[in-house]
């Protein structure tokens, strides 16, 4: 059996945690730049908040019913998804990461000893009280029925926060009543095409003879059918290697300065290339793009996109920002009024280091190794801690703005709650 741990409303849940007077209040988070909202409690859902509304566009219904607001601080967020999987790796030996807020637990043999429902509500309740942070559990053959049984547990208090779906009965049951639309591994294409072929519930998707899903769907169609059906077949480890990695964000204002454009660039390249090689990957293409702001048709509008492969797949930071900072050459244009940027790597293939005869970088593993140095002493001392000259330092005019933003209170002694008695 397989379980599916997912943190209710984390980015909220994490607010609502450390400021306790939220407790039953509406909270949302905010986007980068504190543009939309991307996380909300079930009260400002009643009051008509939606996520992905523009912050401007429900502002004022903020202000009326005294909705708390916080800029999105991923740190801190990762900082307590760390402390929650700590908790749950001491449950259950075998884990893997699917999100910063969700998590699979392998609960293969556990059955033996354990009734698995009530292990696993232990487990919520130790996260309960550690962190603070609600924690709903789906429980079932397949990871596509377990992320299934985990929305169950989140939307009926019934089920106290863990169900499990261990016979066919429940099986049939549960995907007669889920949204076809929720499935994961339906996107939208997929549903598009299944409600056109006549099939409106999971049940029906399920139901349908295994030749008839070959026929019409590719290969991860065919798996999400499998595993509706109790098969498990989905290796998550694939879908966590990216096959393209961006980093892009909107400016806190707007730039026109060449340099200012390199340093948003190399911070984006920068944060692309800490991500490959997580993933212990390498990129074959680079790719940089800026654009002005489409809003004020009162300014130049322009926007470009330029490419470059780098003569073999790499992860050295330093190859990957000076191709990035050529194409910033390519694509600025004086006068434009900037409003965001990004970078994208592509062409990704496995390794982070791969030789070839007459190669134009010197010393390609120890480079490589300095940026993996990087890496390690930003994840011990904070982010951005240590990097490049060209990324600027810290203070420009066009990072994101973070009104609202929390204190790294669990990374950053500095910063450390005060309790006022």
């Amino acid at each position: 059996m397989i379980a599916l741990a997912d943190c209710n409303t984390f980015f909220a849940s994490v607010e609502r945690a450390l400021h306790p007077g939220l407790k039953g209040k509406p909270v949302c988070v905010l986007s980068s730049n504190d543009g939309n909202i991307v996380a909300l409690t079930s009260e400002a859902k009643a009051l008509g908040i939606r996520r992905g509304d523009p912050f401007f566009k429900v502002r004022d219904l903020i202000r009326k019913n005294n909705v708390a607001v916080f800029s999105g601080n991923i740190m801190l967020y990762a900082a307590m998804s760390k402390r929650i999987q700590s908790i749950m790796r001491k449950t259950v030996e075998h884990t893997e990461s699917y999100s910063i807020d969700e998590q699979f637990l392998y609960l293969d043999g556990y059955e033996r000893n354990h009734d698995i429902v009530e292990m696993m509500r232990e487990m919520v309740g130790r996260i309960a009280l550690c962190t603070d942070i609600p924690v709903s559990v789906g429980i079932a053959r397949t990871k596509t029925l377990a992320k299934i049984a985990s929305k169950f547990a989140k939307n009926y208090k019934g089920y106290r926060s863990v169900c499990i779906i261990d016979t066919e009965e429940k099986r049939r049951k549960a995907l007669s009543m889920f949204d076809l639309s929720d499935v994961w591994g339906i996107g939208a294409r997929s549903l598009g095409k299944l409600v056109s072929l006549g099939v409106n519930t999971p049940l029906e998707f399920a139901d349908r003879p295994g030749e008839w899903v070959r026929n019409n769907f590719s290969k991860p169609g065919y798996q999400t059918w499998l595993e509706l059906n109790g098969f498990p077949c989905i290796d998550t480890s694939e879908i966590l290697r990216r096959q393209t990695i961006t980093t892009s964000r909107s400016f806190g204002r707007m730039i026109s300065d060449k340099d200012e454009l390199k340093e948003s660039v190399a911070t984006f390249a920068a944060s692309c290339c800490n991500t490959l090689r997580g993933q212990d990957s390498a990129a074959g293409c680079v790719s940089v793009f800026a654009c002005s702001n489409r809003f004020r048709e009162d300014l130049p509008q322009y926007g470009n996109i330029a490419s470059t492969r780098i003569s073999t797949p790499s992860a050295d930071t330093l190859e990957i920002t000076s191709a990035a900072m050529e194409l910033v050459d390519r694509i600025y244009r004086p006068g434009i009024q900037f409003k965001k940027s990004g970078v994208i790597l592509s062409e990704i293939v496995p390794g982070c280091c791969h030789n070839i005869l007459f190669d134009p970088i010197d010393r390609r593993s120890e480079r490589l190794e300095l940026s993996r140095a990087i890496d390690r002493m930003n994840h011990r001392y904070g982010l951005k801690a240590v990097g490049l000259a060209v990324t600027g330092y810290g203070n420009e005019g066009w990072r994101n703005r973070k009104e609202h933003l929390s204190p790294n209170c669990l990374t950053d002694i500095d910063q450390i709650l005060t309790v006022n008695i």
